[in-house]
């Protein structure tokens, strides 16, 4: 067993942990932050991107222990308050869903998107940097609109593109 300490979401948390606990099952499990989702092992879906230090990873082939000492971001840090994340609203008014199962890591991926490439994207970049996030419910249609939604949303809104340093 070994001790990790990390900043989720803004509030520093530290546990007791097997070595080979991976991140989204740290998240998942010891955190109760079910948001992330495991849907594949591989590191292939993308339903568990989070944001580590600022940058989007996939947190299950992310072991705990190489995170000690990093800030991390889930879907559910995103909001504040009771007032949506402007990317977490326009998947909401675009129908960037079906089942939603894919949502969060979609979600958590476009905010890193808009991140490195600023607040005006076309749909050919959304498309291709979408790659390695599945969706096995809709067409990307609306997904690739809400993106560009949020994106300029996240522009007027003066959002900031990075979560500040918790």
């Amino acid at each position: 067993m070994t001790t990790v300490s990390l900043t989720v979401n803004g509030r520093a948390v530290t546990a007791t942990i097997d070595p080979r606990t991976l991140l989204v099952q740290f998240l998942r499990e010891n955190l109760r932050l079910t948001g992330t989702h495991v849907g594949c092992d591989t590191s292939q879906c993308g339903a568990c991107v989070v944001h580590l230090d600022g940058k989007a990873v996939k947190s299950c082939t992310t072991l705990a222990v190489a995170v000690d000492g990093s800030s991390v971001t889930t879907i559910e840090g995103l909001a504040s308050g009771d007032a949506l994340h402007p990317m977490q609203e326009a998947f909401r008014e675009h129908h960037g869903l079906q089942c939603g199962f894919c949502t969060p890591g979609m979600i958590m991926s476009a905010v890193d998107m808009v991140n490195r490439r600023g607040n005006h994207l076309d749909e050919k970049t959304i498309r291709e940097d979408l790659d390695g996030n599945i969706c096995r419910c809709t067409g990307y249609h609306n997904i690739v609109k809400a993106i560009a939604a949020g994106a300029e949303a996240m522009g007027k809104a003066g959002a900031p593109l990075r979560q500040a340093a918790e």
